[in-house]
Order: structure tokens, then sequence, then C-alpha cells
């Protein structure tokens, strides 16, 4: 049970899931640009990118005000673009997608989240372990995040290295590192402490 948002933490969210559509967007057009072959087709989906990026700057605004004007927002998204690999547009959604952020153990937040792993089984049978359920926009947020973690965050790249190491595929690393992340905001949310390297 979580508490009903009030008008800000709605508009906030509306905000978020709007640049969220427009992405996807502008994703698909570029798409569509690189098979496009016709000159007119090309300069009709370059003027549709064009408002879409105009679009989405605007949102960036948008979004980046309302942060600022609320100081549990604000505070939450400094704490949070703290952590190597997690920017603002990550911090944004965690901040509107997961108000649960630092009032949850590890493992509650992570089943929240959807990348708690879970195995099918049936009597004496068992499955592979799986992820899943839970809010997609936000896993999707944070395994973009772990991409760039992978790469740049010294603890987060270590154990990336690590569970490569071991023989994981890279995609199963990959969700390892997003969980990994999470915790990690969860913590720092909690205690109101920014990320520190060791």
């Amino acid at each position: 049970m979580r508490a009903l948002a009030d008008e800000a933490t709605l508009m906030l969210a509306d905000l978020v899931a709007r640049r969220r559509q427009i992405i996807a967007m502008i994703v698909a057009e570029r798409q569509r640009l690189a098979r496009a072959s016709a000159q007119r087709l090309r300069k009709s989906i370059e003027r549709l990118l064009a408002a879409l990026q105009k679009e989405l700057s605007d949102l960036d605004l948008a979004i980046g005000d309302a942060v600022k004007d609320s100081p549990l927002w604000h505070e939450h998204e400094q704490l949070l673009s703290s952590i190597p690999g997690i920017g603002p547009a990550t911090a944004r959604t965690l901040i509107t997608e997961l108000p649960e952020l630092g009032q949850l153990d590890r493992h509650r937040i992570a089943a929240l989240v959807g990348l708690a792993p879970w195995t099918r089984q049936s009597g004496q049978w068992r499955g592979k372990a799986m992820i899943g359920g839970g809010r997609a926009s936000v896993r999707a947020a944070l395994y973009m995040a772990a991409l760039v973690a992978s790469r740049f965050n010294p603890t987060l790249k270590l154990l990336y290295q690590r569970l490569l190491d071991t023989g994981k595929a890279k995609k199963l690393a990959l969700i390892a590192v997003a969980r990994k992340l999470l915790t990690i905001a969860n913590a720092i949310v909690r205690s109101k402490t920014p990320w520190q390297n060791t």
C-alpha cells in the first residue's frame, strides 16, 4: 500500500511519463530515417525529429523546474545523482515512480521493481531463475543506468567483471548490476549520505 500522490507528484509523474513517450517516438523516427530512401520522406522525418527534440528539451526543463521547486525531490536528486551511473533522467524516474525508495529493505525494493530473481518450479522440476513483474519503467531506467555503471562506477565495474569472469552472460551480469545499483540508491536515500568512492 502506498499513499495517494498529491497534485505536484502526479504532475511530475505525468511529465516523466511523457518524456519516456517522446523518447520512444524519437527512436522510432530514427529507425524510419535509417530505412528511408526517398529524399522527400527523409526531410519529413527530419522535421518531425527536430520537433520531437524541441519537445524533449522543453520537457526536461519543466521536469528540472518541478524537482528544484520541491526541497525533498531536489535532495533526492542530488543524492541519487552522486552515484556514478545514475544521471538526472534515471534519478527523476526513481523519484517519481518509486516513492518507496529508502523506506523498504533491499529485498522488498528489488521485488517491487521486478529485479528480484524468482525460479519457476513445480514439484521436483526447477526452471531457470528470471526477473519480471514490478515497475517496468523503473527496471528499464535502472538497466540503462547499469550499462553506464558497469563501465564508470568502480564498485559496480568490479562486480560486472567478476560475474563475467565466472561465466555469467552479459545480460545477466547487467541485471545483477542494476539490482546492486537499486540497493545502493535505496541505502543512500535512507541514510541521506551521498556516494563515496571506497
